[in-house]
């Protein structure tokens, strides 16, 4: 494929990318609608209660049914990965590292099949979802990178003298337990997964019911490429069976990516009965700063980029915008064109930008928030509507939105995940970056300046875990491994290291100091 695809990638126009995503959009259709057991040890239990899920998009298409797990589920998968953990750390990071890699080239051949899956699943758009299985893609071969840089954590110590060798030996802690979203539902299953395995650890993934297809076909991949059925395991079901997981006394570690909420949660009480590393990727209020300094278009181009993209639904998704006043109302006039201006629709055809959002509970929300905006004081300056016309009326569409709003609201302080942004001017710089920092959050942060003294203090005050600075791509958004490390400050992480960058692979790992004393 000429046209490399990343979350970047800004055209479809694209002939060749094009007829093979529409040619998978068709090829797929057979695997919707299936009944898919909790898989556990290589075997997928049936007899459950199942979880219907249709798509967004339309809810008439059923994207698939998962039995829900029982506890006695997480207890077998957890046994049988703690049975085999040991077997797979003696594997050794060589060959568990090859196998990571012939999985990225399996995965990477059924790159469009897997993203018309999600488009059906998630109602991502060609480029999103495309995005999200390449980046599944390239987490593998880049941890696999970095486990053959730091050849496989294995350091030679200095000694007290000729009889005595002395190693730090990093390993892995046994079981890992991911939890992961609906938003980016293979890249958030698979990353972590990818990481954990690498390193030495067996996994158990227990993916939201909404965007489980997408971690049951990681898992049918990465068992397909040879990974032994003993090191992996899905765990479908709702929230009270992935509290369960989380707390079980035989998981040695913790991966979520959600909600500040039950981040917190899961961060003050996994560790009641022992210490065990607990990584949190939480949410995001996340700003934009224009300055009088900065070019409009690109800033433009990146706030709705930022802000709309995926329906909001990203956890890094632009949220607010502090403009100075001087440029404020000509940036408003183009704001408000170019939302108007976004393709909303079905997200399978070519030209859609915005799909749907995830169900009618986010369309809820949306509408709450827009109440809120009117009851406040604020105003709405593009968008504010549930959109029902034609086809949308089969799914959950709404416009993507700009207001303006009091800073007492609450719209500027609570996490929303649907395409609206709050817009509001400041007198400067300073204090655009104290308003920015004003939150519990701190995941991503864009500006945008013409003026490299302000960039400068902007990147040493501004306390987010990822920033950009004058991204036409998407101001808050678009990590992508080896590029863009993915992880927050505050409310928003706990690890202190991102997701696809140099330190990720470290909080899997456990350090070993050997010595041996010579005869």
């Amino acid at each position: 494929m000429p046209m490399k695809i990343t979350y970047a990638t800004m055209s479809t126009d694209n002939e060749e990318m094009n007829r093979a995503y529409e040619d998978a959009l068709e090829s797929v259709k057979p695997r919707l609608g299936q009944d898919h057991g909790v898989a556990v040890d290589g075997t997928h239990r049936k007899d459950r209660d199942f979880f219907e899920e249709v798509s967004p998009i339309d809810s008439g298409i059923i994207v698939g049914r998962y039995a829900q797990a029982v506890t006695q589920d997480v207890d077998d998968a957890v046994s049988a990965a703690r049975a085999f953990a040991p077997e797979w750390e003696a594997w050794g990071w060589e060959r568990r590292r090859d196998l990571m890699l012939a999985a990225a080239d399996h995965m990477d051949g059924q790159l469009f099949e897997l993203a018309a899956l999600m488009s059906y699943e998630i109602g991502k758009n060609r480029l999103e979802s495309l995005g999200d299985v390449a980046e599944t893609v390239e987490f593998l071969r880049y941890y696999a990178g970095q486990i053959t840089e730091h050849e496989g954590f294995i350091t030679p110590l200095s000694s007290h003298g000729p009889n005595d060798a002395n190693t730090s030996v990093l390993r892995p802690f046994g079981v890992w337990g991911v939890i992961s979203p609906f938003n980016f539902p293979m890249a958030l299953a698979g990353g972590p997964s990818t990481g954990a395995l690498i390193t030495g650890n067996t996994v158990v993934i227990k993916p939201s019911n909404q965007g489980a297809l997408m971690a049951l076909e990681f898992h049918r991949v990465m068992l397909e490429a040879g990974l032994p059925k003993e090191a992996l395991h899905v765990i479908t079901g709702g929230d009270e069976i992935g509290d369960y997981l989380a707390h079980h006394p035989k998981v040695d570690g913790l991966t979520f990516t959600g909600s500040y909420p039950v981040g917190m949660y899961l961060y003050r009480t996994v560790n009641e009965t022992r210490p065990k590393p607990v990584v949190c990727e939480m949410g995001g209020k996340n700003p934009v700063v224009v300055t009088s300094s900065a070019d409009l278009d690109v800033a433009t181009q990146g706030i709705v980029r930022g802000a709309f993209g995926l329906s909001g639904q990203k956890c890094s998704a632009t949220s607010r915008v502090y403009v100075e006043e001087e440029v404020y109302d000509e940036l408003i006039d183009k704001l408000v064109e170019a939302a108007g201006s976004v393709a909303v629709g079905n997200p399978l055809e070519q030209n859609t930008f915005m799909g749907p959002v995830i169900d009618d509970a986010a369309v809820e929300r949306f509408q709450k928030a827009v109440d809120e905006v009117k009851n406040s004081g604020g105003e709405v300056l593009a968008g504010g509507v549930v959109l029902t016309e034609g086809e949308m009326a089969k799914g959950s569409y709404v416009a993507p939105t700009v207001v303006s709003a009091p800073l007492d609201s609450w719209v500027w302080k609570e996490e929303l995940f649907v395409p609206f942004v709050a817009v509001t001017k400041v007198k400067s710089l300073e204090e655009g970056i104290a308003l920015s920092n004003d939150t519990d959050f701190g995941l991503t942060a864009g500006l945008f300046s013409g003026d490299e003294t302000e960039i400068d203090t902007w990147f040493k005050e501004i306390q987010a875990g990822v920033t950009y600075v004058n991204r036409a791509a998407g101001a808050t958004t678009g990590a992508w491994p080896d590029i863009n490390p993915f992880g927050g400050w505050k409310g928003s992480g706990t690890s202190g290291t991102g997701g696809g960058g140099p330190w990720y692979l470290r909080q899997f790992l456990r350090e070993q100091s050997r010595t041996l004393i010579k005869n």
